[in-house]
């Protein structure tokens, strides 16, 4: 049955619930070694280095091992948003289950944001607007699962947009032609 699916969609979930099993381990293992992982800036975000992996292993082995070493930008391009799409929606499913049977990652999450959102420096606080910062600094105990798998899924697409671009382009290749 898997074999009558193309290449690029076969190697595309398979990768990607690969990396999503292997995410929802790093999100939990960052959390319990006492680092909330949504609170980390995202250019340390450790999906930047899953998907580089991932991706560089599923494009490179649908080049060279289904298209002969032929790959165009926009094969490699739809191969990286089907691997992102069962990514991000299988880690935020596994998120969102997570939260309701262990509710302290969210009540952990909301402390120490509203900590976080509290230690602003009054000039950025300026710089930003006094308005939006208490109209987050409320909101932020109304926050539940769906709403960090939500951010999840979210910037889950924006980091890999980013990264398939480079990745597409420094792996495609064209047929030579005489």
């Amino acid at each position: 049955m898997l074999n009558a699916v193309s290449p690029f969609v076969r190697i595309a979930v398979r990768n990607g619930l690969l990396a999503a099993a292997l995410g929802f381990v790093f999100l939990l293992a960052l959390y319990f070694m006492g680092k909330h992982p949504f609170l980390f800036p995202v250019y340390v975000d450790f999906r930047i280095v899953l998907f580089g992996v991932f991706m560089v292993m599923g494009l490179h082995e649908l080049r060279e091992d289904y298209q002969h070493g032929v790959l165009s930008f926009g094969q490699a391009m739809i191969t990286n948003l089907l691997f992102t799409i069962v990514f991000a929606t299988g880690v935020a499913a596994a998120l969102w289950l997570w939260c309701l049977v262990y509710p302290d990652f969210l009540t952990d999450y909301i402390a120490l944001a509203t900590e976080q959102i509290r230690a602003i420096e009054p000039q950025i606080v300026e710089q930003l607007g006094k308005d939006s910062y208490q109209r987050n600094l409320e909101r932020l105990p109304d926050t539940h699962g769906g709403d960090l798998a939500l951010d999840y899924w979210v910037k889950s697409f924006i980091l890999s947009f980013f990264i398939s671009m480079i990745l597409s382009v420094i792996l495609r290749r064209q047929p030579k032609t005489n």
